[in-house]
């Protein structure tokens, strides 16, 4: 069986595990009032995990052009579309939900912390409202990569349990 290089597999879980964990640490942060101790402390990990995201996303991206793919596992053409639908939409969600969350957190001018050891810069306030409108479109997107995460999840349980083909065992690195 032809399976994902270990790069590909690992970047893969490495980013759904902080995207999920970055879910639901802003979910939380949103509701979280002036007198909470995390006020100040979670979204400096947010921001600082989300910058984690484009760094191992633009790897990912370097790996998917590095490695070879493994060979498809005899899609029909409409598997085939969706699939690289699928994947085209997680890779430009996935870095809009970042740019939309530097450009939350840059329109006042300040920097980007990525966990105290480096400062990402501003570019400002590109347009009027910037933070309301980027932070609309955060969370819409983020809603949008919920969704899609969740029937690619049950697309994968499909293909192993209903198929009974190698796709899943591909991408956890399980020999069949």
């Amino acid at each position: 069986m032809e399976r994902w290089a270990l790069a590909n597999v690992c970047l893969h879980w490495i980013i759904a595990s902080l995207l999920i964990a970055l879910f639901f640490l802003g979910d939380y942060m949103v509701a979280l009032d002036y007198y909470d101790p995390w006020y100040q402390s979670a979204p400096f990990w947010h921001k600082s995990f989300g910058l984690l995201v484009v760094v191992l996303m633009l790897a990912r991206v370097a790996a998917r052009i590095y490695w070879t793919r493994p060979k498809r596992i005899e899609p029909s053409k409409f598997e085939m579309v969706v699939t690289r639908l699928v994947h085209v939409f997680f890779y430009v969600a996935v870095l809009a939900i970042c740019l939309s969350g530097y450009l939350i957190s840059t329109a006042d001018g300040r920097p980007v912390s990525f966990f105290g050891l480096i400062d990402v810069v501003s570019l400002g306030e590109f347009v009027p409202n910037q933070e309301d409108v980027a932070g609309l479109w955060h969370e819409r997107i983020v809603d949008a990569v919920l969704i899609v995460a969740i029937i690619h999840a049950v697309a994968a349980l499909k293909h192993h349990f209903v198929n009974r083909d190698s796709v899943l065992k591909r991408m956890l690195w399980i020999k069949s």
